[in-house]
C-alpha cells in the first residue's frame, strides 16, 4: 500500500486534531459521526491498530460492525424517529398477538426487536462512515474469517479496520500514553 503523510490541506501542515477535523470535513457527509465512528475504532484497535473481525462485549463475541452499531445507538435514544420505531414495533407486536402479556417481558421484547432493527440500519451507517474514513485516508478495511483474508467482502469474512500510521499516532497521542508500570526487583521490600 502507498502510504503517505496526511497533511492539512491549505497549509500543508502535518496531521493534528484540527487537520483531521477539516480532512474529514472534506471527505464525509457527516464529518461528527464519521470522528466518533474513528475515536471508537481507535479505542478498540489492538496493539497494531487493528480492530475486527471478533470485539468481546459483555462475556460475548461481536462483529466489530456490530459493536460498533451498539456502541453508537445510545445516540439515538432521544430521536423522535427512534420513538416511532418502538411505538411501529409495538403495534405489530400487538397486531401478531406476539406480545407477552407481562409488562415487563413485553418491554424487553419491544427492546429487543427495537435493537435488531437499529443495528440493520446502523451497520449501513457504520459502513458508509468507515468508506469515508478510507477515503480520507484515515484507515484501512480488509475482510478476514473463513478460507482467507482478502479485501472483498463474502464468503463468511468479516471487516476489520486498520488505522493508518498518522491516524493512530494522532489519537494515541490525544488519549496520552499508558501509564508507567511500577517496577519491582525480587527480593527487595520497601521499608517506611
Amino acid at each position: 500500500m502507498l502510504e503517505t503523510a496526511l497533511q492539512s490541506r491549505w497549509d500543508n501542515r502535518p496531521l493534528d486534531m484540527p487537520g483531521l477535523l477539516e480532512v474529514l470535513a472534506h471527505n464525509s457527509s457527516r464529518p461528527r459521526y464519521a470522528f466518533m465512528v474513528l475515536n471508537l475504532i481507535a479505542k478498540a484497535a489492538g496493539a497494531n491498530g487493528s480492530a475486527g473481525p471478533l470485539i468481546a462485549n459483555d462475556g460475548e463475541m461481536l462483529t466489530v460492525r456490530d459493536w460498533l452499531c451498539d456502541a453508537l445507538a445510545p445516540m439515538g435514544h432521544r430521536d423522535l424517529r427512534r420513538h416511532a420505531l418502538v411505538e411501529r414495533v409495538r403495534e405489530e407486536m400487538v397486531g401478531k398477538g406476539g406480545l407477552p402479556a407481562n409488562l415487563a417481558d413485553a418491554e424487553r421484547a419491544i427492546e429487543t426487536e427495537v435493537r435488531a432493527r437499529v443495528r440493520v440500519s446502523g451497520k449501513t451507517n457504520v459502513s458508509r462512515a468507515v468508506s469515508d474514513l478510507v477515503r480520507a485516508g484515515l484507515l484501512f478495511r480488509h475482510y478476514q474469517g473463513y478460507c482467507i483474508d482478502h479485501h472483498n467482502r463474502g464468503g463468511q469474512r468479516q471487516a476489520v479496520y486498520t488505522l493508518t500510521p498518522a491516524a493512530r499516532g494522532l489519537l494515541q497521542a490525544e488519549t496520552g500514553p499508558p501509564a508507567p508500570r511500577p517496577r519491582f526487583r525480587q527480593a527487595s521490600l520497601p521499608f517506611g
